[in-house]
């Protein structure tokens, strides 16, 4: 199939699929005498699986890194589920720093204080808002300055 059909299949742009192939995540494919990309069902099963494991929140680099592994059959069970199970703290960081952040929105917007259209200063609009924790920097030696 060429490039277009394979972009129909998957659902990807050829543009998407051209990227794929530079950064390694398609094989070059084979080319046609009138030199179009030729490509098979086993590029549309790739292409698949690079869309499913983004949607899951894996990175490009990630799944290059797996794809050949998974090819020669070098990944078993225990790794995909290592790596999940990875992805899953990732995501639950991820909702709690959200979960912080809605708070803090919150609390930003039970204190203002003025009329609805009255303007809003930088100290009214900052008043609920919360500093940054500090940089705790690590004993160890200390560099002299010149």
């Amino acid at each position: 199939m060429n490039i277009g059909a394979l972009a129909q299949l998957t659902g990807v742009s050829p543009d998407t699929l051209r990227y794929y192939e530079r950064e390694k995540l398609l094989a070059p494919p084979g080319r046609a005498a009138n030199g179009y990309r030729v490509y098979s069902d086993a590029d549309a099963q790739r292409v698949r699986f690079v869309r499913s494991a983004q949607a899951l929140g894996f990175s490009l680099a990630e799944i290059r890194w797996i794809l050949p592994r998974l090819n020669a059959g070098q990944v078993q069970r225990a790794e995909i589920e290592s790596h999940l199970n990875k992805k899953l703290a990732e995501i639950d960081g991820h909702i709690k720093q959200l979960r912080n952040l809605r708070k803090e929105v919150l609390a930003t917007l039970g204190s203002l204080r003025c009329q609805p259209q009255a303007e809003v200063t930088v100290q009214q609009a900052t008043a609920k808002a919360t500093a940054p924790a500090p940089v705790r920097r690590l004993a160890g030696p200390r560099r002299r300055r010149a």
